[in-house]
C-alpha cells in the first residue's frame, strides 16, 4: 500500500464537516486512499446504474440501505441525492464525517454542492502521486530505487507502481479511452470524439505555454467558444491546470495570458509519442520537466493548506520565470533539465532583479525574495549573479530539497 501524504487532511478534515467531497482525476486513488483510510465505514459505489438510481430516485431508502458512516463513491451520478443528503446534514450538523462522498467529474460535483451542500461539505482534490509519495511505493527499494526521469516518464497514476510492468500504451489508451466515453460525453455535447481527441493530443504539443484559444480552434476548425468550453472540461476533469500571469508592478507592461499544463507527465509523454530512452533529447523535455517541477509544487502546496499562491512572470520583453511561489515572501523558480547548471540559465530571474532595482515602491509580496533553479544536481550549490555591483544568490536545487525548503548556504 502506497503511503499517501494526503489521508492526514482528509482525516482533519472529517473533525470539523459533517460531509467531506473528495474529487480527482479518474485513477488518482481516491477509493483506494478512503477504504484504506477509513476501514469501519461503509462503502457504496454509484458506477452500477440500479445504485446510481436507487439513490437519485430514493435517497431515503438509499440511506436505511447504506447506513453511515459512508463513502458514497462516483455520487455525480446521483445528483437529485444532494438536496436529501443537505436535509439530512442539517438534522445532524454536529455529527462530524458522517458522510464522504467521491467523484471524478467536478464540474457536475461542485454545480450540485453549490446548489445543495455549500458550507455542509469540505471539498478536497486527490492528484496523483507526488514523487514522495512514487519514490517510497512497495515495488521500490534500496537494491532497486526510484528515479525522477522514470516517474516523469511514467506518471504519478497509483496503478503503474502496483504493476510496474505494467505496458504504459495499454494503460493509456484505455485510460484516454475510458475518460472520453465517461467524462467528456456527459459534461459536453461532443458531436465526435474523435475530433475532442485530437483536441487533447493538439494541447499536449503546446503544454507548459501560454494559451492561444483562437490558434487552437483554427487548427481544428472549431470556434474559440467550443475550445473554451473543452477547455473547462479538460480542467474540471482534473487533467489540466491553469497557471495564471503574476500582475504586480515592475515597471513593465505585464503578460495576462494564462498558461496550461497537464497535470499528469506520464499521459503527457504517451500523447507526445515520446519513448523513455528518448525523453532526454525530446524537443518536448524542458517543457515537460517544468510540467513535473509544477505538479510537485502544486501538490506540496496542497499538503500544507494551500497557504501559497502559484504564478509565472513574462512582459513584454520576452522575460520569462517559470514560477513565482508567494506567500509569507516570494520564491522565484525556474526548472531547467541540467546537472550542470550556468548563470546564463537564470537570466530571466536576473533582468527581473534589474526591474525590482529601478523602481521605489517594490511590491510586499515579494519580500523576502529568494531565487531558485531547479535542476537535476547532487548537491545544492549558489550560483552568483552579477547586478549593478551587488551579488544575487540563484540557489541550484533538486526537486527534493525545493519541496523541503531546507536550502542553506
Amino acid at each position: 500500500m502506497i503511503d499517501r501524504k494526503f489521508g492526514s487532511q482528509v482525516k482533519s478534515a472529517l473533525k470539523y464537516f459533517p460531509c467531506i467531497t473528495l474529487t480527482g482525476a479518474r485513477q488518482t486513488g481516491k477509493t483506494t486512499l478512503l477504504r484504506s483510510l477509513l476501514p469501519e465505514y461503509n462503502y457504496v459505489s454509484l458506477d452500477l446504474p440500479s445504485i446510481a438510481a436507487l439513490a437519485d430516485e430514493t435517497p431515503e431508502i438509499f440511506f436505511e440501505k447504506y447506513k453511515s458512516p459512508l463513502i458514497v463513491d462516483e455520487v455525480q451520478y446521483a445528483p437529485k441525492l444532494f438536496r436529501f443528503l443537505k436535509e439530512r446534514l442539517d438534522n445532524e450538523r454536529h455529527n462530524m464525517g458522517q458522510i464522504v462522498l467521491t467523484g471524478s467529474q467536478k464540474f457536475e460535483l461542485m454545480k450540485n454542492i453549490s446548489e445543495s451542500l455549500a458550507g455542509r461539505t469540505c471539498v478536497m482534490e486527490l492528484e496523483g502521486l507526488s514523487w514522495a509519495e512514487y519514490k517510497n511505493a512497495p515495488c521500490f527499494s534500496d537494491e532497486n530505487p526510484a528515479n525522477f526521469e522514470t516517474f516523469i516518464f511514467r506518471g504519478g497514476f497509483p496503478e503503474l507502481t502496483r504493476e510496474p510492468d505494467f505496458p504504459l500504451d495499454m494503460f493509456f489508451s484505455s485510460y484516454l479511452a475510458t475518460y472520453l466515453e465517461r467524462d467528456v460525453r456527459q459534461l459536453v455535447n461532443v458531436s465526435n470524439l474523435r475530433t475532442f481527441e485530437q483536441f487533447i493530443r493538439l494541447l499536449a504539443v503546446r503544454n507548459a505555454q501560454m494559451l492561444d484559444m483562437a490558434e487552437i480552434g483554427n487548427s481544428l476548425g472549431i470556434s474559440s467558444k467550443t475550445v473554451a468550453s473543452w477547455l473547462s472540461v479538460l480542467e474540471t476533469s482534473g487533467q489540466i491546470t491553469f497557471l495564471q500571469p503574476w500582475f504586480g508592478n515592475v515597471g513593465k507592461r505585464i503578460v495576462k495570458t494564462p498558461k496550461v499544463y497537464f497535470n499528469d507527465t506520464g499521459l503527457l509523454c504517451w500523447l507526445l509519442g515520446i519513448e523513455k530512452e528518448k525523453l532526454k533529447i525530446s524537443p518536448f523535455a524542458g517543457s515537460i520537466f517544468e510540467t513535473a517541477v509544477f505538479a510537485e509544487l502544486r501538490k506540496n502546496n496542497k499538503l500544507n493548506g494551500n497557504k501559497k499562491q502559484l504564478y509565472y512572470y513574462r512582459d513584454i520583453s520576452q522575460t520569462e520565470i517559470d514560477f513565482l511561489e508567494i506567500g509569507a515572501g516570494c520564491r522565484l523558480i525556474e526548472s531547467k533539465l541540467t546537472e550542470n547548471p550556468k548563470s546564463d540559465d537564470a537570466s530571466g530571474i536576473k533582468k527581473f532583479y534589474e526591474r525590482l532595482l529601478a523602481i521605489t515602491n517594490i511590491p510586499a509580496e515579494l519580500n523576502p525574495l529568494s531565487a531558485y533553479i531547479v535542476c537535476n544536481v547532487h548537491e545544492n550549490f549558489p550560483l552568483k549573479i552579477n547586478i549593478k555591483n551587488e551579488n544575487i544568490k540563484v540557489n541550484a536545487v533538486n526537486i527534493k530539497d525545493l519541496l523541503l525548503d531546507t536550502v542553506v548556504f
